[in-house]
Protein backbone atom coordinates (compact mmCIF):
# COMPACT_ATOMS: atom_id res chain seq x y z
CA UNK A 1 0.00 0.00 0.00
CA UNK A 2 0.92 3.52 0.04
CA UNK A 3 2.33 5.41 2.96
CA UNK A 4 -0.41 7.56 4.63
CA UNK A 5 -2.89 7.98 2.16
CA UNK A 6 -5.05 11.15 2.28
CA UNK A 7 -7.81 10.23 2.89
CA UNK A 8 -5.74 8.59 6.00
CA UNK A 9 -3.69 10.87 6.96
CA UNK A 10 -5.12 14.45 7.08
CA UNK A 11 -2.14 16.27 8.25
CA UNK A 12 1.51 14.49 7.36
CA UNK A 13 4.93 15.56 8.02
CA UNK A 14 7.75 14.10 5.49
CA UNK A 15 11.51 14.07 6.44
CA UNK A 16 14.21 14.31 4.61
CA UNK A 17 18.13 13.27 5.17
CA UNK A 18 20.97 15.07 3.28
CA UNK A 19 22.14 11.90 1.43
CA UNK A 20 18.58 11.78 -0.90
CA UNK A 21 18.81 15.74 -1.42
CA UNK A 22 22.63 16.44 -2.12
CA UNK A 23 24.91 14.17 -4.55
CA UNK A 24 28.24 13.08 -3.07
CA UNK A 25 29.93 16.48 -4.99
CA UNK A 26 27.52 18.56 -2.68
CA UNK A 27 25.05 19.62 -5.48
CA UNK A 28 21.66 19.21 -4.76
CA UNK A 29 19.44 16.25 -6.85
CA UNK A 30 17.34 18.73 -8.37
CA UNK A 31 15.12 15.81 -10.75
CA UNK A 32 14.48 13.58 -7.95
CA UNK A 33 13.74 16.51 -5.75
CA UNK A 34 10.90 18.11 -8.74
CA UNK A 35 9.68 14.50 -8.01
CA UNK A 36 9.15 14.91 -4.65
CA UNK A 37 7.65 18.27 -4.87
CA UNK A 38 5.22 16.68 -7.72
CA UNK A 39 4.42 14.32 -5.07
CA UNK A 40 3.45 17.14 -2.40
CA UNK A 41 1.37 18.71 -4.91
CA UNK A 42 -0.48 15.54 -5.77
CA UNK A 43 -1.25 15.02 -1.74
CA UNK A 44 -2.61 19.10 -0.89
CA UNK A 45 -4.47 18.33 -4.14
CA UNK A 46 -6.25 15.55 -2.61
CA UNK A 47 -6.80 17.45 0.52
CA UNK A 48 -3.88 16.67 2.60
CA UNK A 49 -1.61 18.84 4.57
CA UNK A 50 2.33 18.53 4.00
CA UNK A 51 5.22 19.37 6.42
CA UNK A 52 8.75 18.93 5.09
CA UNK A 53 11.61 18.48 7.69
CA UNK A 54 14.44 19.26 5.38
CA UNK A 55 18.25 18.45 6.12
CA UNK A 56 20.95 19.42 3.67
CA UNK A 57 22.21 22.99 4.39
CA UNK A 58 25.26 22.03 5.59
CA UNK A 59 26.07 19.46 2.65
CA UNK A 60 25.59 22.64 0.41
CA UNK A 61 27.04 25.35 2.42
CA UNK A 62 30.25 22.70 2.64
CA UNK A 63 30.62 22.78 -0.96
CA UNK A 64 29.86 26.39 -1.41
CA UNK A 65 32.77 27.11 0.85
CA UNK A 66 34.82 24.74 0.10
CA UNK A 67 34.90 23.29 3.48
CA UNK A 68 36.71 19.95 4.64
CA UNK A 69 35.07 16.44 5.32
CA UNK A 70 31.62 17.85 3.92
CA UNK A 71 31.63 20.67 6.74
CA UNK A 72 32.09 18.61 9.51
CA UNK A 73 35.57 19.01 10.40
CA UNK A 74 34.59 21.37 13.36
CA UNK A 75 31.70 22.97 15.01
CA UNK A 76 32.63 26.28 13.71
CA UNK A 77 32.76 24.48 9.94
CA UNK A 78 29.30 22.96 10.79
CA UNK A 79 27.98 25.95 11.71
CA UNK A 80 29.08 28.49 9.33
CA UNK A 81 28.00 25.69 6.12
CA UNK A 82 24.80 25.70 7.71
CA UNK A 83 23.94 29.30 7.51
CA UNK A 84 25.36 29.72 3.91
CA UNK A 85 23.29 26.38 2.63
CA UNK A 86 20.57 27.41 4.31
CA UNK A 87 19.85 30.07 1.43
CA UNK A 88 20.35 27.91 -0.84
CA UNK A 89 18.35 24.76 0.65
CA UNK A 90 15.41 27.01 0.72
CA UNK A 91 15.44 29.10 -2.46
CA UNK A 92 15.58 25.33 -4.13
CA UNK A 93 12.84 24.08 -2.43
CA UNK A 94 10.48 27.62 -3.35
CA UNK A 95 11.18 27.15 -6.97
CA UNK A 96 10.44 23.72 -7.02
CA UNK A 97 7.02 23.77 -5.09
CA UNK A 98 6.70 27.11 -6.63
CA UNK A 99 6.65 24.98 -10.25
CA UNK A 100 3.53 22.77 -8.99
CA UNK A 101 1.44 25.97 -7.73
CA UNK A 102 2.55 25.52 -3.99
CA UNK A 103 3.89 28.30 -1.64
CA UNK A 104 6.77 27.28 0.58
CA UNK A 105 7.98 28.75 4.01
CA UNK A 106 10.74 28.68 6.26
CA UNK A 107 11.02 27.63 9.94
CA UNK A 108 14.07 26.91 11.22
CA UNK A 109 13.92 25.35 14.92
CA UNK A 110 16.11 23.61 17.35
CA UNK A 111 14.49 21.01 19.63
CA UNK A 112 14.68 23.66 22.88
CA UNK A 113 12.12 25.05 20.60
CA UNK A 114 9.44 22.60 20.86
CA UNK A 115 10.57 21.22 24.45
CA UNK A 116 9.93 24.50 25.84
CA UNK A 117 6.51 25.16 26.48
CA UNK A 118 5.58 28.86 25.66
CA UNK A 119 8.11 28.09 22.72
CA UNK A 120 6.57 25.03 21.33
CA UNK A 121 2.94 26.96 20.96
CA UNK A 122 4.55 29.42 18.95
CA UNK A 123 5.89 26.73 16.68
CA UNK A 124 2.71 25.32 16.96
CA UNK A 125 0.63 27.91 15.89
CA UNK A 126 2.58 28.99 13.01
CA UNK A 127 2.68 26.25 11.58
CA UNK A 128 -0.85 25.28 12.47
CA UNK A 129 -1.70 28.86 10.15
CA UNK A 130 0.91 28.10 7.15
CA UNK A 131 -0.92 24.62 6.87
CA UNK A 132 -4.24 26.17 6.80
CA UNK A 133 -3.11 28.10 4.14
CA UNK A 134 -1.79 25.75 1.91
CA UNK A 135 1.23 26.46 2.35
CA UNK A 136 4.45 24.18 3.02
CA UNK A 137 6.56 24.40 6.01
CA UNK A 138 9.96 23.82 4.67
CA UNK A 139 11.44 23.31 8.24
CA UNK A 140 15.15 22.42 9.69
CA UNK A 141 17.10 22.42 12.50
CA UNK A 142 18.50 25.58 13.73
CA UNK A 143 22.37 24.06 13.31
CA UNK A 144 24.26 27.69 12.64
CA UNK A 145 23.32 28.80 16.52
CA UNK A 146 24.18 25.20 17.77
CA UNK A 147 25.88 24.77 21.40
CA UNK A 148 27.12 21.35 20.62
CA UNK A 149 27.64 18.40 18.20
CA UNK A 150 25.67 18.58 15.43
CA UNK A 151 25.36 14.60 15.17
CA UNK A 152 23.76 12.77 12.54
CA UNK A 153 19.79 11.85 12.63
CA UNK A 154 19.03 14.97 14.70
CA UNK A 155 16.36 15.84 12.17
CA UNK A 156 14.52 12.16 12.45
CA UNK A 157 13.67 13.10 15.95
CA UNK A 158 13.17 16.61 15.20
CA UNK A 159 10.52 15.13 12.53
CA UNK A 160 8.91 13.25 15.35
CA UNK A 161 8.50 16.39 17.74
CA UNK A 162 7.09 18.83 14.29
CA UNK A 163 4.22 16.19 14.27
CA UNK A 164 3.51 16.99 18.04
CA UNK A 165 3.50 20.45 17.26
CA UNK A 166 1.81 20.66 14.04
CA UNK A 167 -1.06 17.98 15.31
CA UNK A 168 -0.41 15.49 12.25
CA UNK A 169 -1.32 12.31 11.85
CA UNK A 170 1.68 10.99 10.73
CA UNK A 171 5.65 10.95 9.71
CA UNK A 172 7.75 9.81 6.55
CA UNK A 173 11.13 8.97 7.82
CA UNK A 174 12.88 8.95 3.73
CA UNK A 175 16.46 7.18 3.86
CA UNK A 176 18.45 5.02 2.16
CA UNK A 177 17.03 2.09 3.72
CA UNK A 178 13.32 0.59 2.92
CA UNK A 179 12.41 0.04 6.48
CA UNK A 180 13.86 -1.65 9.85
CA UNK A 181 15.78 -5.30 9.41
CA UNK A 182 16.04 -7.55 12.10
CA UNK A 183 19.76 -7.74 11.57
CA UNK A 184 21.55 -5.82 9.16
CA UNK A 185 20.42 -6.06 5.52
CA UNK A 186 23.79 -6.59 3.84
CA UNK A 187 23.70 -9.72 6.05
CA UNK A 188 22.11 -12.63 4.38
CA UNK A 189 18.55 -13.49 5.31
CA UNK A 190 18.22 -10.62 7.01
CA UNK A 191 14.55 -10.15 7.07
CA UNK A 192 12.21 -7.18 6.59
CA UNK A 193 10.01 -5.51 9.32
CA UNK A 194 6.57 -4.07 7.63
CA UNK A 195 4.99 -3.55 11.32
CA UNK A 196 6.11 -3.15 14.00
CA UNK A 197 2.97 -2.50 17.24
CA UNK A 198 5.71 -1.79 20.26
CA UNK A 199 9.18 -0.44 20.67
CA UNK A 200 10.55 -2.94 23.12
CA UNK A 201 14.14 -4.48 23.43
CA UNK A 202 14.33 -6.95 20.69
CA UNK A 203 13.13 -4.00 18.48
CA UNK A 204 15.98 -1.90 19.56
CA UNK A 205 18.26 -4.46 19.68
CA UNK A 206 17.76 -5.00 15.46
CA UNK A 207 18.88 -1.20 15.09
CA UNK A 208 21.90 -2.19 17.14
CA UNK A 209 23.13 -4.45 15.02
CA UNK A 210 23.53 -1.24 11.76
CA UNK A 211 21.65 -0.23 9.23
CA UNK A 212 22.63 0.25 5.28
CA UNK A 213 23.06 3.69 5.83
CA UNK A 214 26.75 4.01 5.65
CA UNK A 215 26.84 6.02 8.36
CA UNK A 216 26.76 3.54 11.47
CA UNK A 217 23.90 2.29 13.48
CA UNK A 218 23.03 5.37 14.74
CA UNK A 219 21.17 6.48 11.54
CA UNK A 220 18.51 3.72 12.61
CA UNK A 221 18.65 4.21 16.37
CA UNK A 222 17.83 7.77 15.89
CA UNK A 223 15.22 6.60 13.47
CA UNK A 224 13.62 4.44 16.04
CA UNK A 225 14.10 7.03 19.01
CA UNK A 226 12.34 9.17 16.89
CA UNK A 227 9.34 6.31 16.13
CA UNK A 228 9.24 6.35 20.55
CA UNK A 229 8.38 10.33 20.33
CA UNK A 230 6.09 10.08 17.99
CA UNK A 231 4.07 6.74 19.23
CA UNK A 232 3.76 8.76 22.72
CA UNK A 233 1.94 11.83 20.83
CA UNK A 234 -0.31 8.91 18.93
CA UNK A 235 1.69 9.63 15.52
CA UNK A 236 2.26 6.98 13.37
CA UNK A 237 5.76 6.60 11.92
CA UNK A 238 7.33 5.38 8.59
CA UNK A 239 10.79 4.46 7.76
CA UNK A 240 11.12 4.34 4.02
CA UNK A 241 13.69 4.16 1.19
CA UNK A 242 13.87 7.43 -0.93
CA UNK A 243 15.83 5.93 -3.19
CA UNK A 244 13.55 5.30 -5.86
CA UNK A 245 11.66 8.08 -7.92
CA UNK A 246 8.26 9.60 -6.61
CA UNK A 247 9.14 7.81 -3.12
CA UNK A 248 5.38 9.36 -1.39
CA UNK A 249 3.25 7.92 -4.49
CA UNK A 250 4.67 4.92 -5.51
CA UNK A 251 3.82 0.90 -3.54
CA UNK A 252 6.90 0.27 -2.33
CA UNK A 253 7.99 -1.55 0.91
CA UNK A 254 8.82 0.20 4.30
CA UNK A 255 8.07 -0.28 8.13
CA UNK A 256 5.32 1.71 10.05
CA UNK A 257 6.02 1.90 13.58
CA UNK A 258 1.95 1.85 14.86
CA UNK A 259 1.31 4.64 17.78
CA UNK A 260 -0.60 4.31 21.31
CA UNK A 261 -3.96 5.96 20.52
CA UNK A 262 -4.27 9.25 20.14
CA UNK A 263 -6.19 10.57 23.10
CA UNK A 264 -4.69 8.64 25.36
CA UNK A 265 -1.38 9.82 24.38
CA UNK A 266 -2.47 13.60 24.39
CA UNK A 267 -4.36 12.48 28.36
CA UNK A 268 -1.21 11.52 29.34
CA UNK A 269 1.23 14.70 28.39
CA UNK A 270 -1.48 17.14 29.65
CA UNK A 271 -3.31 15.95 32.58
CA UNK A 272 -0.99 12.88 33.64
CA UNK A 273 2.79 14.69 33.69
CA UNK A 274 2.18 17.92 34.03
CA UNK A 275 0.80 20.29 37.45
CA UNK A 276 -1.66 22.78 36.40
CA UNK A 277 -0.40 26.08 37.35
CA UNK A 278 -4.26 27.80 37.18
CA UNK A 279 -8.07 27.12 36.31
CA UNK A 280 -10.15 28.96 34.02
CA UNK A 281 -13.63 28.56 34.74
CA UNK A 282 -16.56 28.82 31.85
CA UNK A 283 -20.39 28.99 31.59
CA UNK A 284 -22.58 26.01 30.81
CA UNK A 285 -22.47 27.04 26.54
CA UNK A 286 -18.37 27.07 26.68
CA UNK A 287 -18.64 23.37 28.55
CA UNK A 288 -20.67 22.22 26.01
CA UNK A 289 -18.62 23.32 23.38
CA UNK A 290 -15.01 22.15 24.78
CA UNK A 291 -17.40 18.12 25.13
CA UNK A 292 -17.99 18.86 21.65
CA UNK A 293 -14.17 18.80 20.86
CA UNK A 294 -14.01 23.03 19.95
CA UNK A 295 -11.34 25.01 21.62
CA UNK A 296 -11.66 27.18 24.61
CA UNK A 297 -13.01 31.05 23.19
CA UNK A 298 -12.83 34.19 25.45
CA UNK A 299 -16.49 35.00 25.41
CA UNK A 300 -17.09 31.59 27.39
CA UNK A 301 -14.92 32.21 30.03
CA UNK A 302 -15.90 33.84 33.22
CA UNK A 303 -13.06 33.78 36.21
CA UNK A 304 -9.31 33.10 36.32
CA UNK A 305 -7.59 31.67 39.21
CA UNK A 306 -3.95 31.11 40.02
CA UNK A 307 -1.07 32.80 38.32
CA UNK A 308 0.02 31.46 35.09
CA UNK A 309 1.71 32.04 31.90
CA UNK A 310 0.92 31.51 28.19
CA UNK A 311 2.50 27.65 28.04
CA UNK A 312 1.34 27.01 31.23
CA UNK A 313 -1.10 24.04 31.91
CA UNK A 314 -4.52 25.02 33.46
CA UNK A 315 -7.74 23.73 33.98
CA UNK A 316 -10.68 24.62 33.16
CA UNK A 317 -13.89 23.97 34.95
CA UNK A 318 -17.44 24.28 34.27
CA UNK A 319 -20.50 24.42 36.34
CA UNK A 320 -20.03 20.57 37.20
CA UNK A 321 -16.10 20.87 38.16
CA UNK A 322 -13.19 19.97 35.71
CA UNK A 323 -13.78 19.36 32.26
CA UNK A 324 -10.51 19.68 30.56
CA UNK A 325 -6.54 20.48 31.00
CA UNK A 326 -4.66 22.32 28.68
CA UNK A 327 -1.87 25.03 27.39
CA UNK A 328 -2.97 28.29 28.20
CA UNK A 329 -2.48 30.69 25.16
CA UNK A 330 -2.39 33.91 27.39
CA UNK A 331 -0.76 34.80 30.89
CA UNK A 332 -3.10 35.09 33.57
CA UNK A 333 -3.73 39.10 33.86
CA UNK A 334 -4.34 39.03 29.69
CA UNK A 335 -6.25 36.02 29.94
CA UNK A 336 -8.56 38.11 33.15
CA UNK A 337 -8.66 41.62 31.14
CA UNK A 338 -10.70 39.68 28.01
CA UNK A 339 -13.22 37.15 30.11
CA UNK A 340 -16.53 36.91 28.27
CA UNK A 341 -15.62 39.10 25.45
CA UNK A 342 -15.61 38.76 21.23
CA UNK A 343 -12.51 38.18 18.97
CA UNK A 344 -13.29 41.94 18.06
CA UNK A 345 -12.96 43.59 21.07
CA UNK A 346 -9.87 41.67 22.61
CA UNK A 347 -6.99 44.08 20.48
CA UNK A 348 -8.33 47.33 21.62
CA UNK A 349 -8.38 45.69 25.23
CA UNK A 350 -5.07 44.01 24.78
CA UNK A 351 -3.16 46.77 22.42
CA UNK A 352 -1.92 43.87 20.60
CA UNK A 353 -3.27 41.71 18.33
CA UNK A 354 -5.05 38.94 19.95
CA UNK A 355 -4.99 35.15 19.94
CA UNK A 356 -7.70 33.04 18.54
CA UNK A 357 -8.26 30.81 21.64
CA UNK A 358 -7.20 30.77 24.92
CA UNK A 359 -6.96 27.02 24.91
CA UNK A 360 -6.87 25.36 21.59
CA UNK A 361 -8.42 22.28 21.22
CA UNK A 362 -4.91 20.46 19.65
CA UNK A 363 -3.38 21.65 23.20
CA UNK A 364 -6.14 19.98 25.25
CA UNK A 365 -7.40 16.85 26.96
CA UNK A 366 -10.80 16.24 28.11
CA UNK A 367 -10.97 14.48 31.69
Amino acid sequence: MKIFEPSTCPRLVVKIGSALLVDPEGAIRRGWLEGIAADIAARVAAGQQVAVVSSGAIALGARRLKLAKGGRASLEDAQAAAATGQIALSQVWAEVLGANGLTAAQMLVTLDDLEDRRRYLNAAATLGRLLSLSVVPIINENDSVATAEIRFGDNDRLAARVAQAADAAGVVLLSDIDGLYDRNPAIPGAVHIPVVERIDGRIEGMADRGSASGMGSGGMVSKIEAARIAAAAGVSLAIASGRIERPLSTDARHTIFLPEKRTRARKAWLAGRLTAKGSIIVDAGAAKALTEGRSLLAIGATAIRGMFFRGDLVTIEGPNGPIARGLSEYDAPDAQAILGTRSEEQGEILGYAPRSTLVHRNHMALL
